[in-house]
């Protein structure tokens, strides 16, 4: 019997490696949609009155819910030339906050359906099957084929992979960052003029590519007698990282010139925080020390220990990148982390969406996670994928099963 069963799996084995890569990933996407869409389904049936999802339509009503009502108010109405005001005068949200690639993307791939929504899931799947392959490209450069199809399941089936499912530019974004990121690994740097001006007008966060080319062209010229630098590589990456460090201010141009009003994009974000903590002004890296001391409040701990966390917090981070699986990653793409990081640090206000905006780290986590220790190896990436899962129904249950609060927003 035993040996019935060996020969049967190696028969599987046999037929899966037949396949080409773009089927093996398609197989691995496809199931791990499957699994979503059945714990959706699954937090909408327990799910109480007045949560994002309803137990009729509960894959529309997830692709549909929190944010992505303002992509499809963009769609619909495009950008107000007059920022809205809130009683007290302030700048109140609007669709400013929200970069215009992927909701009219959206309604273009959706008019043969006669809407948005349905435009916004198949951008959003079909975006997340192009990430998938590029992953797999990105860590099969540095780690082997294996290795990287390890990483792509465990990015299909991660905490996040919610996001494949919904009406936000994140999926559309990660297969932006990934190709560009592996246009750097192949030092293909014509590709990144096209694809640096997308991503600038997906979602905010091109600074953290500027960031790291600056840091990838430090360490080329620090190791041009082991990896020759040509001056025609030295012009590119200078050039393309002035372009994105500039193109990373681009939307916030383009909201002032619209609406006469210079601060109109910052302010616009400010309106989220101001009904956090009443912020009017921007201090880089302060939103971290304000969220600290409004969690801290509301778990009730001590206040005085607040500012200590949001100090531990930097350094656990900065220590992640001295774990051996972290750095068996391609140094390349542990420069993307770490400056994505830095990013974050400088403007993020830690709230319900941190998740979310940690999605871009995922060719270092899901290279990282595919090469667990040599002894138990199987074992430990079977647990780590049933974390995966564990984490994916937490954060489906959390913010959209249970989602009703302003500060369950994913």
């Amino acid at each position: 019997m035993a040996q019935r069963i060996l020969t049967a799996l190696a028969a599987v084995r046999r037929v899966w490696a037949a396949f080409p890569a773009w089927a093996q990933v398609g197989a691995i996407y496809a199931v791990g949609r499957f699994v979503t869409a059945a714990l959706v389904v699954q937090a909408a049936r327990a799910a109480p009155a007045g949560a994002q999802l309803g137990e009729v339509t509960p894959l529309r009503d997830i692709a549909l819910a929190w944010d992505a009502q303002w992509y499809w108010l963009i769609a619909e109405q495009g950008y107000p030339d007059e920022l809205p005001l809130d009683p007290e005068g302030a700048v109140a949200q609007n669709p400013w906050a929200f970069m215009p690639v992927f909701p009219f993307l959206a309604k273009s791939v959706g008019v043969p359906f006669g809407s948005w929504g349905a435009g916004a899931a198949i951008v959003s799947l079909a975006a997340g099957y192009a990430a998938c392959l590029l992953l797999l490209s990105l860590i099969r450069m540095h780690q082997g084929r294996r290795q990287a199809m390890w990483a792509v399941t465990f990015f299909s089936f991660g905490p996040l992979a919610a996001l494949f499912h919904i009406g936000y530019a994140e999926t559309l974004f990660l297969a932006e960052l990934f190709a560009a990121l592996l246009c750097v690994l192949r030092r293909r740097w014509a590709w990144l003029y096209l694809l640096v001006p997308l991503m600038a007008f997906t979602r905010p966060g091109l600074q953290a590519f500027a960031l790291m080319l600056a840091i990838y062209g430090i360490r080329r010229w620090l190791r041009r007698r082991e990896d020759p630098l040509p001056s025609r590589e030295i012009l590119h990456i200078v050039t393309i990282g002035l372009i994105a460090a500039a193109l990373g201010f681009a939307w916030q141009a383009v909201a002032g010139a619209v609406t006469g009003r210079a601060g109109a994009y910052l302010d616009t974000e400010l309106a989220w925080r101001r009904s956090w903590v009443g912020t009017e002004h921007f201090v880089p890296v302060q939103g971290w020390f304000e969220a600290a001391d409004v969690w801290f409040a509301v778990w009730g701990l001590p206040p005085g220990l607040a500012p200590l966390s949001v100090v531990a917090l930097v350094v656990a981070a900065a220590g992640l990148f001295l774990l051996p699986a972290v750095r068996r990653v391609a140094p390349e793409l542990r420069i993307w982390g770490a400056s994505h990081l830095v990013y974050l640090l400088l403007v993020f206000f830690p709230q319900s969406s941190v998740f979310r905006l940690l999605a871009p780290l995922a060719p270092v986590a899901a290279g990282a996670a595919a090469v667990p220790a040599r002894r138990g190896r199987r074992w430990i990436r079977c647990g780590l994928l049933t974390a995966c899962v564990a984490g994916q129904w937490a954060w489906i249950w959390f913010m959209w099963g249970n989602g009703q609060e302003f500060w369950q927003v994913p």
